[in-house]
């Protein structure tokens, strides 16, 4: 979670058993359901949503729809955080706005860390939270540098680069 808000709000499904969907409604999931909501996805094949979540129990329900979930990358998922017992915390964290970053192929991490209009220390609060986000999450197998090199850009802007040596870990 960043201290700043970024400004994007995302659209979380919750995939529940009936006896708690109140509970997923309650926590500002945007859509909730359970097996009739997989069949109408199935049916359509098409999810209008950012996030999936869902309970452990539901899990293997999913597998009907996973053709559809999977590629557009929004299979509920434990490393993600996205599939847990407690889905009311899980989905006020995503509403909140926790974020999921990895690397691409060429080991390139890109995410959204606050809009141009953001103040100087909001902006650098972020970046402190997101560098040391990635720091715990460095694998204990890993060794050398593990963030070589770090450049803030907006858009269509021209890249800055960042010495994150200095942030503390």
């Amino acid at each position: 979670l960043f201290p700043h808000s970024i400004g994007k709000t995302k659209n979380v499904l919750a995939f529940v058993p009936a006896d708690r969907e109140k509970e997923a409604k309650d926590s500002w999931a945007d859509m909730v359901g359970g097996e009739e909501l997989i069949a109408e996805i199935a049916k359509t094949g098409k999810v209008n949503c950012d996030v999936a979540v869902a309970t452990p129990d539901m899990m293997p329900k999913l597998a009907k729809i996973a053709k559809i979930l999977g590629p557009s990358g929004l299979m509920p998922n434990p490393k993600t955080e996205t599939v847990g017992a407690n889905i009311k915390k899980i989905i006020e964290e995503i509403k909140r706005g926790k974020i999921a970053f990895k690397n691409d192929a060429t080991a390139n991490m890109h995410q959204a860390i606050g809009k141009v209009s953001m103040g100087t220390k909001e902006l650098t609060e972020n970046l402190i939270a997101f560098v040391e986000a990635i720091r715990k999450g460095k694998p204990a197998s890993s060794k050398g540098t593990y963030i070589k090199s770090a450049t803030l850009t907006s858009t269509m802007g021209p890249g800055i680069k960042v010495d994150v040596s200095s942030i503390a870990s």
